[in-house]
């Protein structure tokens, strides 16, 4: 995807995140499903010091240190931050070099795509909280995250020792659009679903494994969704 599209669905994201941090304290402090122990003013917590590592990254160019979220009122805290934020993601030049945890190359261009992904599906989790219905995403969009999350984010989990090496590989596949083989040696499984379904699953925002179309080695397939295939 073209970084400007990137910026796009970000921005998006963004203004509807900042009509849910301005909710009532009563709403505030409604669970989030996906992040056990968490409130909604914690995930806005979460958001604010994203955001604000992030930006100091890219100004940076360097690894710096994530600040922590403030224990109360962190909705406020993160909702002001956002000027600020979006600002330099508008800004930044993508091919400026810049430290990153993806692979090569190491340039400030990563930033849009993980940023435009981090808060698309922590909006997922603020409708969650707020009893909303799931917000909608365009195809591509899922299709790209998709790709981050089984391209770049599971084998990172598996260099890390977060979850266990599946020893066979796994095809995951969407209807129409691109397979992503994940694991080595030869494809014992496959797992298909809509792109909605398995954008949302592989980050756990969805039961991928009660939705998705297992074939092959069953028990294998079950075992690498629960990965976990994304922090």
């Amino acid at each position: 995807m073209l970084h400007g599209r990137y910026l796009a669905e970000l921005t998006s994201s963004l203004g509807a995140l900042e009509a849910l941090a301005r909710q009532s304290e009563g709403m505030l402090k409604s669970p989030v499903p996906a992040c056990p122990g968490w409130t909604l003013d914690a995930l806005f917590g979460h958001l604010g010091s994203i955001e604000r590592w992030a930006a100091a990254v890219i100004r940076a160019g360097k690894y710096v240190t994530e600040p922590d979220p403030p224990a109360e009122k962190a909705a406020a805290w993160f909702l002001d931050g956002v000027p600020d934020f979006l600002a330099t993601m508008s800004s930044l030049d993508p091919a400026a070099p810049c430290w990153n945890f993806g692979p090569p190359p190491r340039t400030a261009g990563f930033w849009l795509r993980r940023q435009a992904h981090e808060h698309a599906i922590h909006l997922v989790d603020a409708h969650q909280s707020s009893g909303l219905s799931d917000p909608e995403f365009t195809e591509d969009f899922m299709l790209d995250g998709i790709d981050e999350a089984l391209a770049m984010f599971a084998p990172r989990q598996l260099r890390l020792q977060r979850m266990a090496d599946p020893g066979k590989a796994v095809t995951f596949r969407v209807p129409g659009g691109t397979a992503w083989n994940f694991g080595a040696g030869e494809v014992a499984a496959s797992v298909t679903a809509a792109p909605q379904e398995m954008y949302l699953g592989l980050w756990g925002r969805a039961s991928l494994s009660g939705t998705a179309v297992l074939d092959g080695d069953v028990g294998l397939a079950l075992r690498v969704i629960r990965g976990p295939l994304t922090p």
